[in-house]
């Protein structure tokens, strides 16, 4: 049965994670998903990739794991996830050790989504290269692998490197949480297939997403993975396009929500509530 998670970006202006976790799971929504910017470079010089001005949520957000550990101390289904984690511009030992005590302290609920990230500025700043950012996000997410599954891990790749190391918490999820990468590209899928446990792309006016499924599938197989989730992020929320996701093979529908006060974002969720009510 396909599963129906919300998103939002948690600004300090809109409804706080407390409160949207609480009403998340009170509706009975599966998952909740948290966008990750540490900061917008003023310049503004990368363009925004959604044709518009960039959002102001943009550089209002919470720090995603701070806020998905607040959510996670009121609930106890609700599953957590980053949608998506600026790997790029995390050090992999803190990463490995933040999202390990989130799914220790959630109960084994996180789901890691990552991406490598769009705004040049940005990662820049944070000494990352744009230009080598998928080579770069490989090795820390194999790297944290190491960490989440060995009680010593060491590491010896181009952009990451370290001896053999102590690092516990270990995520209670065996493995470690479900990594999905939040990329359309065309070597999306082999990533995935060598280092991912699932695809969750952004969906987007009249998207077809048959051709990528196939191609998600046909890279699964050939790496001997067995079946990959999706999860579709953005999701419409037409019972019609819903209907077609599902029969296409996804495997979550995630329904946005505006950064905005709980007058705006909680009679939306009762709306997609009773949608997820009537698919069922």
């Amino acid at each position: 049965m396909v599963k129906f998670g919300v998103s939002m970006f948690p600004t300090d202006y809109a409804i706080q994670p407390v409160e949207l976790a609480l009403a998340a799971e009170a509706r009975g929504f599966e998952s909740l998903w948290f966008p990750e910017h540490t900061h917008i470079p003023a310049s503004r010089k990368t363009p925004f990739p959604g044709g518009t001005d960039l959002p102001k949520e943009y550089w209002h957000t919470h720090d995603p794991f701070v806020a998905l550990g607040a959510a996670a101390s009121v609930t106890k289904t609700l599953r957590l996830g980053t949608g998506v984690c600026l790997v790029i511009e995390r050090d992999p030992i803190v990463l490995a050790k933040e999202v390990a005590s989130l799914d220790m302290i959630s109960g084994g609920r996180v789901e890691l989504g990552i991406g490598a990230g769009w705004n040049v500025e940005e990662m820049e700043n944070h000494g990352a290269i744009f230009k080598k950012r998928w080579k770069i996000v490989r090795e820390k997410i194999l790297a944290i692998r190491e960490i989440w599954t060995k009680e010593v891990a060491e590491f010896h790749g181009e952009f990451v490197n370290f001896d053999p190391i102590w690092s516990f918490p270990k995520p209670i999820q065996p493995g470690g949480p479900p990594i999905l990468l939040g990329s359309q590209s065309k070597r999306s899928f082999e990533r995935i297939a060598e280092y991912c446990d699932g695809w969750m792309p952004i969906a987007f006016p009249h998207a077809d997403f048959t051709a990528g499924v196939k191609a998600l599938r046909d890279a699964e197989k050939a790496a001997g993975r067995s079946r990959l989730g999706i999860s579709l992020f953005g999701s419409s929320s037409k019972e019609d396009d819903i209907r077609r996701l599902m029969d296409l093979g996804f495997d979550r529908l995630i329904f946005p929500l505006p950064a905005a006060p709980r007058e705006t974002v909680l009679p939306l969720m009762d709306k997609y509530a009773g949608i997820v009510t009537r698919m069922h």
